[in-house]
């Protein structure tokens, strides 16, 4: 299919400042993981890797790819066909439903902390640094959920500057208070772990208050008291019914992630610090792709509420060009410059975990083009309305190939983590392929 320049322009402007967003977001984990593995090693990584997972698996499930992307669907399809109110209704009703979710997570995270890092078989000492960690990691990320939905109806309007600019207020908060509270700086007494958590959890607590802000004052699509009032039960339910399926497509990857980690614990320390490592450097690389999945979101929800589905199949595969096209670039470098990329993130003194990382980055890079087929191809099916069928691959990928090969690897074959990476490489070739094929069916039929 012929792209032209308008079209990659119109992709770049709304995904340019998508992925910059997704990038900074990230590495908001990345820093903490950088400047407590400097500071404490293997274990400091670990319990701070472990808690994060648990935290963002929760975030991610219910409201990053929940009801955010049901938010971002609908209010982008709703503006195209010029109809502000119902957009600014199911900006409303978003993030109503996302504080309710919020503050359930939080609830959950605070008090169940200790028993959640014990369930999962973390050695003492993770139990005993990773416990606080989460504890007030958990405020930060209520605070983060609650802007997560408003950044979705931002992005819905094609808006995706400000929760760029939001992202960098973020990082740079965070980043100045990491290095100030984690070493102890300024007079301050170095409080390692803990100080990772309050800087991320203050950082989150600043940017929700800007965003908030921002939609009040300048937003074209706000949230609006009077739709809370005289709650539209129809259209709730039409906001579930997008949301639900990509909330369960996001738990059968993330619980599944999450899962393959908790084995990945069972091989101690190191092992598991080796491959947060290495999950820190990919979560980088496959930002590109969660970002033109934003702009695909957008884009293709946009021309399907205007009706212009030539425009909408045209921005669907220039979005999937551009991602898989970045995405590639970055596998190059997973292959290139390996051992450079994992020094970053931990003392060159553990030898042990560095080796294993580098090992991991490189099996990482066959997973990533693949990464980018699957995030952008299931984003224009959730943008033009379809959010069964990227749920359906995924629990395949995740639940039948995914999970038992790495229980057989690990508790049966007693085989290094690197093979977990291997594994993990396997499922996403199987994702990115099937839903790219569905894809191309679904848009060849209706389009």
């Amino acid at each position: 299919m012929k792209i032209y320049k308008n079209t990659i322009i119109d992709v770049l402007n709304i995904a340019l400042p998508a992925v910059g967003e997704m990038i900074l977001y990230m590495m908001i984990g990345v820093f903490d993981t950088m400047m407590v593995g400097k500071y404490g090693g293997n274990l400091a990584v670990s319990s701070v890797g472990l808690g994060s997972e648990i935290i963002y698996t929760f975030s991610n499930i219910l409201v990053a790819n929940g009801i955010s992307i049901g938010i971002s669907s609908l209010v982008a399809r709703k503006i195209g066909a010029k109809k502000l109110d119902m957009a600014e209704e199911y900006a409303t009703l978003g993030f109503l439903t996302s504080v309710i979710i919020s503050l359930c997570v939080f609830a959950f995270l605070f008090f169940s902390s200790s028993l959640l890092f014990r369930i999962v078989g973390a050695e003492e000492n993770i139990v005993h640094l990773g416990t606080p960690y989460m504890k007030i990691a958990s405020i930060g990320i209520t605070f983060n959920m609650f802007m997560n939905s408003l950044n979705s109806s931002l992005r819905g309007s094609g808006n995706t500057k400000t929760p760029l600019i939001a992202s960098i207020i973020i990082n740079i908060i965070n980043i100045s208070l990491d290095y100030i509270l984690i070493f102890g700086k300024l007079g301050i007494h170095p409080m390692g772990i803990m100080g990772a958590a309050i800087a991320t959890t203050s950082a989150q607590i600043i940017g929700f208050i800007f965003i908030l802000f921002y939609m009040y004052r300048y937003s074209e699509v706000k949230v609006r008291l009077k739709y809370i009032k005289q709650l539209n039960f129809s259209m709730f339910k039409g906001l579930m019914t997008l949301s639900i399926p990509s909330a369960l497509q996001e738990g059968a990857f993330s619980i599944s992630r999450l899962l393959s980690n908790f084995f990945i614990v069972s091989l101690g320390s190191f092992a598991f610090a080796a491959n947060q490592i290495t999950t820190s450097i990919e979560s980088i690389s496959f930002m590109p792709g969660w970002g033109f999945a934003i702009a695909a979101t957008s884009l293709v929800g946009k021309k399907v509420g205007e009706k212009d589905y030539k425009k909408a199949k045209e921005y669907a595969y220039c979005s999937i060009f551009l991602a898989t096209l970045i995405m590639i670039i970055c596998s190059i470098l997973f292959l290139v410059i390996p051992r450079f990329l994992v020094s970053l993130f931990i003392a060159s003194n553990e030898k042990l975990v560095i080796n294993e990382a580098i090992i991991c980055l490189m099996l990482a890079s066959l997973e990533q083009p693949f990464m980018a087929l699957s995030m952008v191809a299931g984003g224009i099916l959730k943008g033009s309305g379809d959010t069964k069928t990227p749920f359906k691959v995924s629990m395949f990928s995740s639940w039948i190939i995914r999970l038992p090969l790495m229980f057989i690897a690990i508790y049966i074959f007693k085989l290094p983590v690197m093979y977990a990476w291997l594994i993990t490489g396997i499922q996403w070739v199987i994702d990115g392929s099937i839903i790219f094929i569905l894809f191309r069916r679904r848009f060849s039929e209706l389009y």
